[in-house]
Protein backbone atom coordinates (compact mmCIF):
# COMPACT_ATOMS: atom_id res chain seq x y z
CA UNK A 1 0.00 0.00 0.00
CA UNK A 2 1.44 3.44 -1.22
CA UNK A 3 0.83 6.33 0.03
CA UNK A 4 -1.48 7.18 -3.19
CA UNK A 5 -3.61 4.60 -2.25
CA UNK A 6 -3.53 4.46 1.25
CA UNK A 7 -6.91 4.83 3.04
CA UNK A 8 -7.98 8.79 2.32
CA UNK A 9 -10.74 10.75 2.35
CA UNK A 10 -14.02 9.31 3.66
CA UNK A 11 -12.66 5.80 3.40
CA UNK A 12 -10.23 6.71 6.01
CA UNK A 13 -12.84 8.43 7.96
CA UNK A 14 -15.01 5.34 7.89
CA UNK A 15 -11.84 2.90 8.91
CA UNK A 16 -10.71 5.27 11.63
CA UNK A 17 -14.37 5.07 12.85
CA UNK A 18 -14.89 1.47 12.98
CA UNK A 19 -11.37 0.85 14.38
CA UNK A 20 -12.56 2.45 17.21
CA UNK A 21 -15.22 0.22 18.00
CA UNK A 22 -15.68 -2.66 15.96
CA UNK A 23 -15.70 -6.44 17.22
CA UNK A 24 -12.91 -7.01 14.50
CA UNK A 25 -10.40 -4.31 15.62
CA UNK A 26 -11.39 -3.47 19.51
CA UNK A 27 -12.36 -6.05 20.66
CA UNK A 28 -10.14 -8.59 18.85
CA UNK A 29 -6.81 -7.64 17.25
CA UNK A 30 -6.17 -4.57 19.49
CA UNK A 31 -6.40 -6.48 23.03
CA UNK A 32 -3.89 -9.42 21.62
CA UNK A 33 -1.45 -7.00 20.45
CA UNK A 34 -1.59 -4.88 23.84
CA UNK A 35 -1.30 -8.36 25.90
CA UNK A 36 1.60 -9.30 23.64
CA UNK A 37 3.65 -6.10 24.19
CA UNK A 38 3.24 -6.26 27.91
CA UNK A 39 4.42 -3.35 30.27
CA UNK A 40 5.61 -0.36 28.41
CA UNK A 41 6.41 2.17 30.79
CA UNK A 42 9.26 4.28 30.35
CA UNK A 43 9.69 2.47 26.25
CA UNK A 44 9.86 4.30 23.45
CA UNK A 45 7.24 3.29 20.84
CA UNK A 46 7.26 2.92 16.61
CA UNK A 47 3.71 2.39 15.29
CA UNK A 48 4.14 1.83 11.42
CA UNK A 49 0.73 2.10 9.55
CA UNK A 50 -0.92 3.83 12.79
CA UNK A 51 -4.08 4.40 11.66
CA UNK A 52 -6.37 6.19 13.48
CA UNK A 53 -3.78 6.53 16.25
CA UNK A 54 -5.99 3.61 18.28
CA UNK A 55 -2.46 1.62 19.31
CA UNK A 56 -0.89 5.22 19.69
CA UNK A 57 -3.49 6.38 22.56
CA UNK A 58 -3.03 3.15 24.30
CA UNK A 59 0.71 3.18 24.70
CA UNK A 60 0.49 6.20 26.15
CA UNK A 61 -2.16 5.45 28.24
CA UNK A 62 0.10 2.61 29.54
CA UNK A 63 2.97 5.21 29.90
CA UNK A 64 4.93 4.73 26.97
CA UNK A 65 7.75 7.41 27.00
CA UNK A 66 7.58 8.10 23.70
CA UNK A 67 5.34 6.94 20.71
CA UNK A 68 5.97 7.70 17.04
CA UNK A 69 3.32 7.04 14.28
CA UNK A 70 4.04 6.57 10.69
CA UNK A 71 0.94 6.66 8.44
CA UNK A 72 0.54 7.23 4.65
CA UNK A 73 -3.53 8.34 4.57
CA UNK A 74 -3.80 11.95 5.56
CA UNK A 75 -7.84 11.80 6.44
CA UNK A 76 -5.73 8.85 8.99
CA UNK A 77 -3.11 10.94 10.40
CA UNK A 78 -5.63 13.95 11.18
CA UNK A 79 -7.76 11.33 13.30
CA UNK A 80 -4.84 10.15 14.98
CA UNK A 81 -3.82 14.14 16.04
CA UNK A 82 -6.96 14.45 17.31
CA UNK A 83 -7.04 11.14 19.19
CA UNK A 84 -3.85 11.92 20.65
CA UNK A 85 -2.96 15.67 20.13
CA UNK A 86 0.89 16.67 20.89
CA UNK A 87 1.76 13.51 22.90
CA UNK A 88 2.87 11.56 19.79
CA UNK A 89 5.17 12.18 16.95
CA UNK A 90 2.84 11.65 13.80
CA UNK A 91 4.54 11.60 10.84
CA UNK A 92 3.41 11.02 6.66
CA UNK A 93 5.46 8.10 4.76
CA UNK A 94 5.09 5.89 2.23
CA UNK A 95 5.82 2.13 4.18
CA UNK A 96 7.27 0.96 0.76
CA UNK A 97 9.74 3.68 1.23
CA UNK A 98 13.21 3.12 3.81
CA UNK A 99 12.43 4.48 7.20
CA UNK A 100 15.38 7.12 6.40
CA UNK A 101 14.31 9.60 9.06
CA UNK A 102 14.46 7.54 12.02
CA UNK A 103 18.52 7.11 13.63
CA UNK A 104 19.36 3.11 14.12
CA UNK A 105 18.58 1.83 17.43
CA UNK A 106 16.38 4.10 18.94
CA UNK A 107 13.22 2.35 19.77
CA UNK A 108 12.48 -0.38 22.36
CA UNK A 109 9.17 -1.70 20.90
CA UNK A 110 7.45 -1.51 16.59
CA UNK A 111 4.46 -2.23 16.31
CA UNK A 112 2.82 -3.41 12.75
CA UNK A 113 -1.14 -4.02 13.59
CA UNK A 114 -2.62 -5.18 10.35
CA UNK A 115 -0.52 -3.87 7.74
CA UNK A 116 2.50 -5.88 6.86
CA UNK A 117 0.08 -7.75 4.02
CA UNK A 118 -0.45 -4.25 2.43
CA UNK A 119 2.73 -3.40 1.74
CA UNK A 120 5.20 -4.98 -1.07
CA UNK A 121 8.25 -4.03 -0.06
CA UNK A 122 8.19 -6.31 3.01
CA UNK A 123 11.58 -7.25 3.00
CA UNK A 124 12.85 -3.62 2.93
CA UNK A 125 10.39 -2.73 5.72
CA UNK A 126 10.83 -5.45 8.10
CA UNK A 127 15.10 -4.70 7.12
CA UNK A 128 14.27 -0.80 8.28
CA UNK A 129 12.52 -2.05 11.67
CA UNK A 130 15.08 -4.28 12.57
CA UNK A 131 17.71 -1.14 11.82
CA UNK A 132 15.57 1.56 13.88
CA UNK A 133 15.05 -1.54 16.93
CA UNK A 134 17.39 -1.62 19.25
CA UNK A 135 18.85 -5.06 19.81
CA UNK A 136 16.55 -7.25 22.02
CA UNK A 137 13.35 -4.77 21.76
CA UNK A 138 10.29 -6.39 20.71
CA UNK A 139 8.51 -6.12 17.17
CA UNK A 140 4.50 -6.68 17.33
CA UNK A 141 3.07 -7.81 13.81
CA UNK A 142 -0.39 -8.66 13.06
CA UNK A 143 -1.82 -9.75 10.24
CA UNK A 144 -4.77 -11.49 8.37
CA UNK A 145 -5.16 -15.66 9.05
CA UNK A 146 -4.47 -17.23 5.91
CA UNK A 147 -6.65 -19.65 6.63
CA UNK A 148 -9.71 -17.15 6.90
CA UNK A 149 -8.58 -15.81 3.24
CA UNK A 150 -8.47 -19.21 2.06
CA UNK A 151 -12.00 -19.89 3.33
CA UNK A 152 -13.35 -15.89 2.49
CA UNK A 153 -11.25 -15.66 -1.36
CA UNK A 154 -11.03 -19.75 -2.29
CA UNK A 155 -8.53 -20.94 -4.73
CA UNK A 156 -5.52 -22.43 -3.18
CA UNK A 157 -4.27 -22.22 0.27
CA UNK A 158 -0.65 -21.18 -1.43
CA UNK A 159 -2.19 -18.56 -3.50
CA UNK A 160 0.21 -14.97 -3.14
CA UNK A 161 -2.25 -12.91 -5.34
CA UNK A 162 -3.46 -9.43 -3.88
CA UNK A 163 -7.00 -9.69 -3.49
CA UNK A 164 -9.99 -7.01 -2.75
CA UNK A 165 -12.43 -6.70 -0.14
CA UNK A 166 -15.23 -4.55 0.58
CA UNK A 167 -15.33 -2.14 3.04
CA UNK A 168 -17.70 0.42 4.51
CA UNK A 169 -20.24 2.43 2.24
CA UNK A 170 -18.73 1.26 -0.98
CA UNK A 171 -15.07 0.74 -1.01
CA UNK A 172 -12.61 -1.68 -1.03
CA UNK A 173 -9.78 -2.87 0.64
CA UNK A 174 -6.79 -4.49 -0.85
CA UNK A 175 -4.04 -6.25 0.14
CA UNK A 176 -1.50 -9.51 -0.46
CA UNK A 177 -2.54 -13.26 0.74
CA UNK A 178 0.44 -14.86 2.76
CA UNK A 179 0.48 -18.50 3.85
CA UNK A 180 1.31 -19.26 7.28
CA UNK A 181 5.10 -20.54 5.99
CA UNK A 182 5.85 -17.44 4.14
CA UNK A 183 4.69 -14.86 6.94
CA UNK A 184 6.88 -16.49 9.57
CA UNK A 185 9.84 -17.29 7.02
CA UNK A 186 9.77 -13.39 5.88
CA UNK A 187 10.32 -12.34 10.03
CA UNK A 188 12.52 -14.63 11.18
CA UNK A 189 14.21 -14.84 7.46
CA UNK A 190 15.02 -10.54 8.59
CA UNK A 191 16.49 -11.78 11.94
CA UNK A 192 13.79 -11.49 14.40
CA UNK A 193 13.08 -14.47 17.25
CA UNK A 194 9.58 -15.49 17.48
CA UNK A 195 8.13 -15.49 21.46
CA UNK A 196 4.80 -16.07 21.15
CA UNK A 197 1.62 -16.49 18.28
CA UNK A 198 -1.73 -15.91 18.86
CA UNK A 199 -5.14 -16.87 17.11
CA UNK A 200 -7.25 -13.82 18.50
CA UNK A 201 -10.65 -14.52 19.43
CA UNK A 202 -12.90 -11.51 20.82
CA UNK A 203 -13.23 -10.23 23.92
CA UNK A 204 -15.96 -11.46 25.92
CA UNK A 205 -17.67 -7.61 25.99
CA UNK A 206 -17.76 -7.70 22.02
CA UNK A 207 -20.74 -10.09 22.75
CA UNK A 208 -22.95 -6.63 23.40
CA UNK A 209 -21.56 -5.16 20.19
CA UNK A 210 -21.87 -7.52 17.43
CA UNK A 211 -23.01 -11.45 18.66
CA UNK A 212 -22.65 -12.93 15.46
CA UNK A 213 -19.13 -11.67 14.82
CA UNK A 214 -18.18 -12.42 18.08
CA UNK A 215 -19.04 -15.62 17.42
CA UNK A 216 -17.17 -15.64 14.09
CA UNK A 217 -13.95 -15.10 16.12
CA UNK A 218 -14.27 -17.90 18.40
CA UNK A 219 -15.60 -20.94 15.54
CA UNK A 220 -12.53 -19.43 12.80
CA UNK A 221 -9.18 -17.97 13.07
CA UNK A 222 -9.63 -14.80 11.61
CA UNK A 223 -6.12 -13.16 12.60
CA UNK A 224 -2.29 -14.05 13.59
CA UNK A 225 -0.54 -11.99 15.60
CA UNK A 226 3.26 -12.67 17.12
CA UNK A 227 5.80 -11.02 19.10
CA UNK A 228 8.95 -11.25 18.26
CA UNK A 229 12.40 -10.09 19.36
CA UNK A 230 15.31 -8.77 17.68
CA UNK A 231 18.68 -10.52 19.44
Amino acid sequence: MTAETAYHGEMGEQFAAQATDSVYHAYTDRPAMLDLAGDVRGLRVLDLGCGGGHYAAAFLERGAAHVTGVEGSQSLLAAARERVGERAVLRRHDLEEPLDFLRDEVFDVVVMALVLHHVEARGQLLAEVRRVLRPGGTLLVSTTHPTSDWTYFGGSYFADDRVELPFGDGFTLTYRRMTLEVFLGELLGAGFLVEKLVEPRAMEEARRVDPRRYDKTHRQPLFLAVRLRRP
